[in-house]
C-alpha cells in the first residue's frame, strides 16, 4: 500500500507559477510511475505528467514547456512545478502512483485506470 498526499495548491493569476508537491508514504521500496492528473470543473479527469522510475518524463501536450514533473527519492516526494498558467488550468489535481516499469509508463501514463494509488487532491485556481 503507498499513501499520496497532495499540497501545494492555491489561487494565482495568469502568468503566474505553483508547485505541487505529493508526499508518498508507504511501501515505496518498488518502482513506481508517478503521474499528475487534473479535473477542471464540470470535465472529465485528465493526465497532466508523468515520470518513470528512471527519471524519464511525459506530458500533455496542453502543458509541454510550461510545466516541469520531477521527483526526490530520497523525500519520496514528486513534483509538479507549473509556470506560465492560464485559466484554463484551473482544476483539482491529484497525483497518482503504480508499480510499474518505465516502459510501461511511457506508455500507459495517461490512462485513468492505470494506477494504483490516488491522493485526495489540491485545488489550483488561475485568474484572468
Amino acid at each position: 500500500q503507498v499513501q499520496l498526499a497532495e499540497s501545494g495548491g492555491g489561487s494565482v493569476q495568469a502568468g503566474g507559477s505553483l508547485r505541487l508537491s505529493c508526499a508518498a508514504s508507504g511501501n515505496t521500496a518498488s518502482s513506481y510511475c508517478m503521474a499528475w492528473f487534473r479535473q477542471p470543473p464540470g470535465k472529465e479527469r485528465e493526465g497532466v505528467a508523468a515520470i518513470d522510475s528512471d527519471g524519464g518524463t511525459s506530458y500533455a501536450d496542453s502543458v509541454k514547456g510550461r510545466f516541469t514533473v520531477s521527483q526526490d527519492n530520497a523525500e519520496n516526494t514528486l513534483y509538479l512545478q507549473m509556470n506560465s498558467l492560464k485559466p484554463e488550468d484551473t482544476a483539482m489535481y491529484y497525483c497518482a502512483a503504480t508499480p510499474a516499469t518505465p516502459t510501461w509508463c511511457r506508455i500507459s501514463w495517461g490512462y485513468l485506470g492505470s494506477h494504483s494509488y490516488w491522493g485526495q487532491g489540491t485545488h489550483v485556481t488561475v485568474s484572468s
